[in-house]
Order: C-alpha cells, then sequence, then structure tokens
C-alpha cells in the first residue's frame, strides 16, 4: 500500500489540477468516520458535499447494490427492466408529482431541466422558438457544463470557456423585485437553489421561496428548484422548499438520490411539463440504470420514515446553536444554514478558510472551504452527537489557537 506521499506525488503527476483537495488519502470508511492509507482515522463533516447523508457504508444501501449487482447492472434505455418503473413511481410520489426523467450526475440533470423549460415553453407556453430566457440567481452553483457555467458568477468557473451559451438572465439572489422585472413574456423558467451551498450555505430571506413560487404561477413561468444538495434530508425536511411550504414546478434532484455508492440524478414534474418528450428527443446510455434504480428505491425507502429529516433537525439544531456561540468571538462573523448544514465565516485575521480546513485536518476532522474564508460543514445524517461535538470541539481549538 502506498504512503500519502506516494499516493500524493502519483495524483499530481498523473491526474489534470482541477481540484485542490486536502493531502488526505482515504482507504476506507464506515458511517462519519473515513481512514486513511496510513490508518489515521478523520470525522467526515463534509459527506460528499451531501451525497453521503446516509454516511459511509450504509449496510442498507450496500446491501441493495450488492443485491442488483448480481443480477443485472445495465440494459442502456434501448429495453425495459424491472426496477425501472418502481424507481420512478416513488420518486415520482416521494416528490408529490407524476413523472421523472433520470439521469446520472447532477450537472445532467441541471441540464435535462434547461431544456425541459424550454421545450415547454416553446411546445405550451408558445415562446418564440430561440427566444427562451431562464432566470438564474447570482453566485449560483449547477454543475459546471458549458451551459451552466454560461450563468455562473465564479470566474473560477466561467472565466475562459466561452463562447457561452445566451437565454439566461442572473438578478441577485433573495431580491424577489429584481426577479420580478427579470421575468417577461420570453421566460420559461426561475432556476435556484433554495439553499446557496457552494456560495457558503447562504439561506434566503424568510419568504423570499414562497414569493417566487407566486410571482412564477401569476406568471406562468416554470419555478424549478435545483435540490441537488438541499435535498433528501439534508435541512431537516425532504426539501428545502418545505420550509416555506412550497412546491416548485419540477424538481432537481441528485448527489443523495444515489447513496453515496452510484451517480443518480432526476428531473421529476408533472406531466403537464415532462410530458413534452418523445422518443429520441433526450436520453442517456446510464440514466435509470438497473443498479442505480435499486439503490435509489432503498434510498426513498429509507427517506419514507423520517428518521433522517428528525436527525437533521434535531442535530442540526445543536450544531447552529454551538456555531452560533463562536460568532462575536473574535474568529467567527457569521453562521448560516438549516438542518444539518452550516456555512462558517472566518474573520481573515484568523486565517483563511483553507487553512481552518488544513488545521482541522491535523485534528482528525474534514471539512472544506468556499470562497476563500468561509468553511462548509455538512456531516452524515447519521454522525452521533458525541462525534459531532467532539468535531465542534476541535474547530474551537482551532479558532482559539489563531
Amino acid at each position: 500500500m502506498s504512503t500519502t506521499a506516494e499516493a500524493l506525488h502519483s495524483a499530481e503527476a498523473h491526474s489534470a489540477h482541477n481540484y485542490h483537495p486536502l493531502p488526505v488519502v482515504v482507504a476506507s470508511a464506515e458511517g462519519a468516520w473515513m481512514t486513511d492509507v496510513e490508518g489515521r482515522r478523520f470525522l467526515d463533516m463534509l459527506a460528499g458535499y451531501s451525497a453521503l447523508n446516509f454516511g459511509h457504508g450504509n449496510r442498507r444501501l450496500l446491501d441493495a447494490a450488492k443485491a442488483q449487482l448480481e443480477r443485472v447492472t445495465l440494459t442502456s434505455r434501448a429495453f425495459h427492466h424491472d426496477r425501472f418503473a418502481d424507481f420512478c413511481r416513488e420518486l415520482a410520489a416521494l416528490c408529490g408529482k407524476e413523472m421523472v426523467l433520470p439521469m446520472n450526475t447532477g450537472a445532467e440533470a441541471v441540464e435535462t431541466a434547461v431544456k425541459t423549460a424550454r421545450k415547454w415553453g416553446y411546445e405550451v407556453k408558445g415562446v418564440p422558438d430561440g427566444q427562451a430566457k431562464i432566470v438564474v440567481a447570482a453566485n449560483n452553483f449547477h454543475g459546471r457544463t458549458t451551459t451552466i457555467v454560461s450563468f455562473s458568477t465564479d470566474h473560477e468557473a466561467r472565466d475562459h470557456y466561452g463562447p457561452y451559451t445566451p437565454g439566461f438572465e442572473i438578478v441577485p439572489y433573495g431580491d424577489l423585485t429584481a426577479l420580478a422585472e427579470a421575468v417577461t413574456a420570453n421566460t420559461v423558467a426561475v432556476l435556484l437553489e433554495p439553499i446557496q451551498g457552494e456560495a457558503g450555505v447562504l439561506v434566503p430571506p424568510a419568504g423570499y421561496l414562497r414569493g417566487v413560487r407566486e410571482l412564477t404561477r401569476e406568471r406562468n413561468v416554470l419555478f424549478m428548484a435545483d435540490e441537488i444538495q438541499s435535498g433528501l434530508g439534508r435541512t431537516g425536511r425532504t426539501f428545502a422548499c418545505e420550509h416555506e411550504d412550497v412546491v416548485p414546478d419540477v424538481y432537481i434532484l441528485g448527489k443523495a438520490l444515489g447513496g453515496g455508492v452510484v451517480p443518480v440524478s432526476a428531473v421529476i414534474a408533472d406531466r403537464d411539463v415532462l410530458g413534452v418528450f418523445r422518443p429520441g428527443e433526450h436520453g442517456s446510455t446510464f440514466g435509470g440504470n438497473p443498479l442505480a434504480c435499486a439503490v435509489a428505491l432503498e434510498v426513498i425507502a429509507m427517506l419514507r420514515t423520517g428518521e433522517y429529516q428528525q436527525r437533521a433537525t434535531e442535530l442540526g439544531d445543536h450544531l447552529h446553536r454551538e456555531l452560533n456561540l463562536l460568532v462575536g468571538g473574535g474568529a467567527v462573523t457569521a453562521v448560516r444554514g438549516r438542518g444539518l448544514w452550516a456555512g462558517v465565516d472566518i474573520d481573515p485575521a484568523h486565517g483563511t478558510g483553507r487553512q481552518i480546513s488544513e488545521a482541522l485536518m491535523e485534528r482528525g476532522v474534514l471539512v472544506k472551504d468556499t470562497h476563500g474564508s468561509t468553511i462548509r460543514i455538512a456531516p452524515p445524517l447519521v454522525i452521533s452527537k458525541e462525534d459531532l461535538d467532539w468535531g465542534l470541539d476541535q474547530l474551537r481549538e482551532v479558532l482559539a489557537a489563531g
């Protein structure tokens, strides 16, 4: 087995440098804990950006995957398979919708939602061909395809990938007035994250999502909620939109839908929206494959119990109480979030988000920085209160050390 230094050197030599990961080389993991190639244990306080909501090596998910691996893993959509109908029916029911269009990654699901909105706009709303507009929010993160980065305001994600895809208008996040002014007769959709994760776990002002829902309904515009990170239990509800009793026209899901086992994503909506597709107009070789459906069906079953949403609520309340005690102490300037998800702004005098993350790594806790001075905390929903408190203790000690 290679050492950490050897593995890092090989990765540096043979992989594109599109990431700047912490210098940890994970060899195994269980629950909320990961072990590196040299046997050191780390508390995972990131959970694969919510892909691992149910923890590493979740036995129910592994058993579902193993059972399916012995039967059939892929047919392509050229044929039916015996897990597909169940997956679509159960996911549609979880979302309170009628139809599902499965894909693989979150970015693929967002691309599919963009295509859905445009096609709906032309064929149902009657927008002139080629004139459809989608309104998005500044500081968004919906993926990294060329179309998606065309409406990003993050220079690292966007610069030098032009020419950019037209048809998007960017407005400030949380600003209903700006949103209303941006919506025109040719607007087909408003695409938003109910909570902006990559931007630093930004929660919109109270009433914002309700206002978006009312505006889009009045203007005959689709409200598309990107719940790839915020959905499936992370915020204490199945969907973050539920905190304002809002049901969007379109849910965009990914990450936790595959349980951290396989990539699974989907666009979910009613028949009057997804019914615009006909055979041959959109597809994916791996989208809705038997292995993905088997794992996702188990994820859906786990979410139906409400157990994980309740854990996220209770542990999230505790997490935010403890983190808010740090505000005003000189090191932490703000804390945001909902459920078991938090963005913590660090006073630059105490270090960058990267430096704080590295210091926590040395103490056996793994988090991720974003936008210079912020760290994100999003442990698996299966984390114990004792482990969560231990991780918070390490954060306090790092901050106290300056």
